[in-house]
């Protein structure tokens, strides 16, 4: 049950779901209770009452009423005279995400005390957990589950460790034992979701405040917080920070004072809701407090929670164009938007970061691909996208007239493919390279050439799903001066 991979867990005045961590490590049952308490089971109506009265919302990016998901269910089960399934949505597939696996290792009885909250409220057949095929989290969840009994019965299903994986559709789907995908139509998990039972759907977090909140009741729970958004809010902050951390803070706390506790250099962006999320600046970060609300004052949004500081060291452009390759690849191909418009989005914003004029492409890419998707993921992309050529105008600009921004792609921005993980990158032998273009022509998604005419590509390690391409490029260079190899092997 080793924790070893989550970052450090932190609080920013007393600490709600995260309290006990610094104490035990990780809270087995006794620990748990100890640290907790009891508290009551509660009716159906009890149980909207109370997530009404604390503005409960889902923690899993999207922030919908956990009220309105109770009622839709019930109104379901009245409807067609069927029983409810409860599942939990812990497969946080988002690279920069960490804060449920944090709650998952460390304090997995809060996630099963919300869960059987609303199963034994809404009288349910069944309670799913699902997480990620990484392995975080699952022994400290299985663990849990064999120290007590829960209102009914209650499995784990693994899902892919994929960014669309943890759709909601995709993960009923995957539950289902379809492909771990969105569904390509609107489908209401609250009428037909797991075996085609209403299903109440809610992420990690989400039953954890809930399970928080049954404890001290609203008039304490509101306590704490901004009085529309009340409560504590779970926090990952990466990027650039020097000690990185999954923080717990009160909502209306300050955002800078989030980043200065995990010691983040901000540099001329900072990346608000993850990779779905929008980038804001320097300037309006020192505005921001951290809520729903406060985001929204500068175009961004809380999403799951995640802080990404780009830092002052790292070539930014480079780092977002690994980013919108990465999730182009992430696709699940069943709408044009996803399968054709993100790899022409994905081609825009590299040639950007590689210093080409193809600002109006990623405009027009993304407008081709906005609100036309069958689930968020191309919207998504396009703000990502979008949002980062806005805040890091000055760099396109640098890019543009030649003299690149002077800085690396480091990682700041993490991916689930590295070198340390067997990813390859180009490399060209320039005493051989006679500039003749082949290998932009089979592969331009990845290469273009340069106002010389030789080839120009990013330095860092490929998408598996462009490797083939790369390959090609290689295969049809007649002097033999390109070549794929593997950073990690070569750095020795």
């Amino acid at each position: 049950m080793s924790t070893a991979q989550v970052p450090p867990v932190t609080s920013i005045g007393i600490p709600r779901i995260t309290a006990g961590y610094d104490e035990y490590g990780r809270l087995d049952l006794q620990a748990h209770q100890e640290v907790h308490g009891g508290f009551a089971a509660l009716s159906s109506g009890e149980l909207i009452g109370l997530a009404d009265r604390i503005e409960l919302r889902g923690r899993g990016g999207a922030g919908f009423p956990f009220a309105r998901k109770v009622r839709a269910v019930i109104d379901s089960c009245k409807r067609q005279d069927l029983p409810p399934v409860i599942v939990v949505n812990a497969t946080e597939g988002e690279p920069p995400s960490w804060k449920d696996k944090a709650i998952l290792t460390r304090g997995p009885h809060l996630i099963l005390d919300g869960a059987a909250l609303a199963a034994a409220a809404l009288d349910a057949e069944e309670i799913v957990i699902g997480i990620a095929d990484d392995g975080i989290g699952q022994n400290s969840l299985t663990a849990a589950l064999a120290e007590r009994k829960m209102p009914c019965p209650t499995r784990i299903v693994t899902v892919p460790h994929r960014f669309i994986s943890g759709e909601g559709g995709a993960l009923v789907r995957g539950i289902n034992g379809e492909a771990h995908i969105p569904p390509g139509r609107k489908v209401r998990s609250s009428d037909n979701g797991v075996m085609g039972l209403p299903t109440l759907l809610s992420n990690a977090e989400t039953y954890s405040q809930l399970a928080i909140a049954a404890r001290l009741g609203p008039w304490e729970y509101n306590s704490v917080g901004i009085p529309e958004e009340p409560g504590t809010v779970m926090l990952t902050v990466g990027g650039s920070a020097t000690n990185p951390a999954v923080v717990e803070a009160p909502s209306g706390t300050p955002l800078m004072d989030v980043l200065a506790m995990c010691g983040a250099d901000i540099g001329p962006g900072l990346l608000v809701g993850g990779y779905h999320g929008k980038w804001i600046s320097a300037e309006q970060a020192e505005t921001v407090t951290i809520s729903r609300k406060g985001f929204a004052k500068v175009g961004g949004t809380l999403g799951a929670g995640m802080l990404i500081p780009i830092g002052s060291k790292t070539c930014a452009l480079g780092e977002v164009a690994q980013v919108v390759q990465y999730l182009a690849g992430e696709s699940a191909g069943q709408c044009g938007p996803c399968r054709l418009g993100l790899p022409d989005l994905a081609r825009a914003v590299t040639l950007v970061s590689l210093g080409g004029s193809a600002l109006e492409q990623v405009r027009q890419a993304a407008g081709l691909v906005k609100g036309r998707g069958a689930c968020s993921h191309p919207d998504g992309t396009s703000r990502f996208a979008l949002s980062a050529l806005e805040v890091f105008a000055k760099d396109v600009e640098a890019h543009a007239n030649g003299e690149g921004c002077g800085k690396q792609v480091r990682g700041i921005l993490p991916l689930p493919y590295t070198a340390e993980k067997g990813a390859r990158k180009l490399a060209l032998d320039w005493s051989r390279c006679d500039g003749h273009g082949l290998c932009s022509a089979v592969a331009p998604e990845i290469i273009r050439l340069d106002h010389n005419g030789f080839p120009a590509f990013p330095q860092t390690p490929l998408p598996p799903w462009l490797e083939d391409g790369a390959r090609k490029a290689v295969n049809v260079c007649p002097a033999l001066a390109l070549r794929l190899i593997d950073p990690a092997t070569a750095a020795h």
